[in-house]
């Protein structure tokens, strides 16, 4: 017998500001792939939801906590903050029109439609470093998912993120006692030491198990205060 196999299928493709992004369907999973490399599926999930369940349960009991998503991907990250009563204000920051398009009426709707309804809901075309560095608003929470880790960015631009400038501007982003989550592809001590010399404290990383291979994480640090 001769094994079938799904080939995937693009659905859109753009050139963007950053370069080329694709929404692809491969059998049951929608794909967002950017500049030819692997972002996410629509597999799981786990993952994108432990990174906004992780940052609410590091924060004290401060009433309706407003958090800042960096990256819309797939949307489940957003999704799950919605359906959390406990969240206040929800900002998504996502820099290609594309991804924002796919939700809004495209493919990837169903997933989101109804966080993109609620009211607490914001969401932001800007790339997500410009934006932290240019903010004075403030968050008590923000849940970084820009990338595939510290060390696997999608492009060039985002390194200065993760580095003591770009933690700075987060830390600047969040309100006194407020907790940075970023989502990782694998463990990184050395971002680790880096949110510690950027002078946050309480710096951990959790894990999440994956069925093959090095489990994902995500680095939580609070700004003192």
């Amino acid at each position: 017998m001769t094994a079938t196999y799904d080939i995937p299928v693009v659905l859109d493709r753009r050139q963007g500001p950053y370069g080329e992004v694709v929404l692809r369907r491969h059998g049951a999973l929608l794909q967002i792939i950017a500049n030819g490399c692997f972002l996410m599926d629509t597999s799981d999930g786990r993952s994108e939801r432990l990174l906004v369940d992780a940052a609410r349960d590091a924060l004290d009991l401060r009433p309706e906590p407003s958090v800042l998503i960096g990256g819309l991907g797939v949307g489940f990250s957003l999704a799950h903050a919605a359906a959390d009563g406990r969240w206040g204000r929800i900002t998504v920051v996502e820099r290609e029109r594309a991804v924002i398009d796919w939700h809004l009426g495209g493919p990837l709707a169903e997933l989101t439609a109804t966080a993109l309804a609620d009211p607490r809901t914001e969401i932001v075309e800007d790339d997500l470093v410009d934006y932290v560095n240019e903010i004075s608003d403030t968050f008590d929470a923000l849940c970084l998912d820009i990338d595939n880790g510290p060390g696997w960015t999608v492009t060039e631009g985002n390194a200065g993120l993760y580095g003591r400038a770009g933690l700075t501007s987060c830390a600047r982003a969040l309100k006194p006692g407020g907790v940075l989550a970023v989502w990782s592809a694998q463990p990184s001590p050395e971002f680790e030491g880096t949110l510690r010399n950027a002078g946050f404290q309480r710096v951990r990383t959790e894990e999440i198990p994956v069925a093959r291979g090095v489990p994902d994480v995500v680095h939580l640090a609070v700004r003192p205060g």
